[in-house]
């Protein structure tokens, strides 16, 4: 399912530019400098855009590389061959909105996949755990358990 064009707009307008440029443009915030890169609340991470749930806390992690790691996704991504900057990389891309988060790696964790999920702290918004059924992600909380 792919986010209704008029309500993109809506949720576009709303991103700093920052935001913009990173879920739109497939920029890359600097490293070390996201708001997500040193957090570790319980609770999960959406889409900036679509507000679509992307991943967990509970699959986070410190991977020293300056963006914020996750070993899986909540649900199931789209991936896109990427070929910039010279060098081979697999995007990870929203479904329902299309934004560009991020890349995903072999080099993560072997006893949790092996996968190394990238992503731009300025392609996520973060719902903390205790306030997931006022936000409408109340059936993510079985997560935690």
């Amino acid at each position: 399912m792919v986010l209704d064009e008029s309500k993109k707009k809506q949720a576009l307008k709303k991103l700093t530019q920052e935001e913009y440029d990173v879920t739109q443009n497939a920029a890359t915030e600097y490293p070390f400098t996201g708001k997500y890169d040193n957090f570790y609340e319980k609770g999960i991470y959406v889409d900036v855009v679509s507000g679509e749930p992307l991943f967990s806390s509970q699959d986070k992690y410190d991977a020293g590389c300056g963006w914020p790691s996750f070993t899986k996704p909540i649900e199931k991504l789209q991936y896109h061959r990427d070929q910039s900057h010279g060098m081979e990389r697999t995007e990870v891309v929203s479904p329902e909105a299309q934004s560009h988060l991020g890349h995903v790696f072999t080099d993560g964790p072997v006893d949790r996949g092996g996968l190394r999920y990238c992503i731009n702290s300025a392609a996520l918004k973060f719902i903390p755990y205790d306030q997931l059924n006022e936000a409408g992600y109340g059936e993510y909380k079985k997560l935690f358990k």
